[in-house]
């Protein structure tokens, strides 16, 4: 297997442990910058654009800053290669004709959001059905993280997160939430948002989002931050006569002192779940559960275009 990587920054790393976890004798090269001085063990740099075409890729990854998923899914298109698109898909609504373009050349596509492999998530997508059946009075989602935590041995001002400019803002770094709402619940009829960046981190990009998703019969409650130092992640479902309570931290699921779900799954263990998926779709030619409309169709949600249009 033969694999090119797009941006080697912390969560390429992350995918590159993943691959090598599942697939060791994955020749694994990436498209770096002339002035990149840091390397990766076993991982061969390609420095030029026009050496691609040199090799056969199976597949590509583009990890890099948001800010430039847009150039890096057009310099790969001429390869048809299937492509893992970290998430978000991009930092703005402009990409429209970049996913128009990657479906008209039916490129095989995934958008990277790993908590859909996590495992009290996906315990809330198998019984969606159960779920859906009793009455949903309100949903309320929180993720309260710090971000200068995020990346120990990195200036958290100078990462990509702190600059707008770069895709950075916590309404893109955590637009898993949103994802995950959709991938839930499917698109809301109405989406309320609120931005601010105002917090005592000084920084130029978005550091709280309030979002209220309507979806008809009951709304949902999006928090996000990147201030809280007491780390909080969590979706609450209030339904009409008991309240599920899902603690992401920990992949538990309670209804007051009842146990409903719990799993010993880490975080790190749903990025090894997550390529396994995607090379076993590639391999079964079958269409991934997040493909780039899903993707642009969360980046409306997040963004505020509000024309749910798949």
């Amino acid at each position: 297997m033969r694999i090119l990587i797009n941006g080697l920054g912390s969560i390429g790393r992350k995918h590159v442990n993943a691959i090598r976890a599942v697939y060791p004798d994955a020749e694994i090269y990436a498209m770096r910058s002339g002035t990149a001085t840091d390397c990766c063990q076993g991982v061969i740099n390609l420095s030029e654009p026009c050496e691609l075409t040199s090799y056969n890729f199976d597949f590509a990854i583009i990890s890099n800053p948001t800010s430039e998923h847009k150039k890096s899914i057009h310099h790969l298109l001429p390869l048809n290669i299937p492509l893992f698109i970290e998430k978000p898909l991009y930092h703005s609504l402009d990409i429209k004709d970049t996913v128009g373009h990657v479906l008209s050349k039916k490129i095989f596509t995934y958008i990277a959001c790993n908590l859909r492999f996590l495992e009290c998530i996906r315990f809330l997508k198998e019984n969606i059905s159960g779920i859906m059946a009793k009455r949903i009075n309100e949903i309320n989602v929180y993720c309260g993280s710090y971000l200068p935590e995020w990346r120990p041995n990195a200036d958290f001002r100078k990462t990509y997160s702190a600059h707008e400019e770069l895709g950075g803002g916590i309404h893109l770094d955590m637009i898993h939430e949103i994802d995950y709402l959709y991938w839930l619940f499917g698109l809301p009829e109405k989406v309320y948002r609120k931005f601010k960046r105002s917090s005592s981190l000084s920084i130029s990009s978005i550091d709280y989002a309030n979002y209220l998703l309507d979806y008809g019969n009951f709304c949902a409650n999006v928090v996000l931050n990147y201030y809280r130092r007491d780390t909080r992640r969590f979706v609450e479902i209030v339904f009409e006569d008991e309240t599920w309570y899902a603690d992401l931290t920990v992949n538990k699921i309670t209804c007051g002192d009842k146990v409903i779900f719990s799993s010993d799954q880490l975080m790190a263990d749903t990025y090894i779940r997550q390529i396994q998926y995607f090379v076993e779709h590639i391999e079964r030619k079958e269409e991934t559960f997040n493909t780039i409309t899903d993707a642009f169709n969360v980046l409306k949600i997040g963004l505020g275009d509000d024309d749910f249009k798949r």
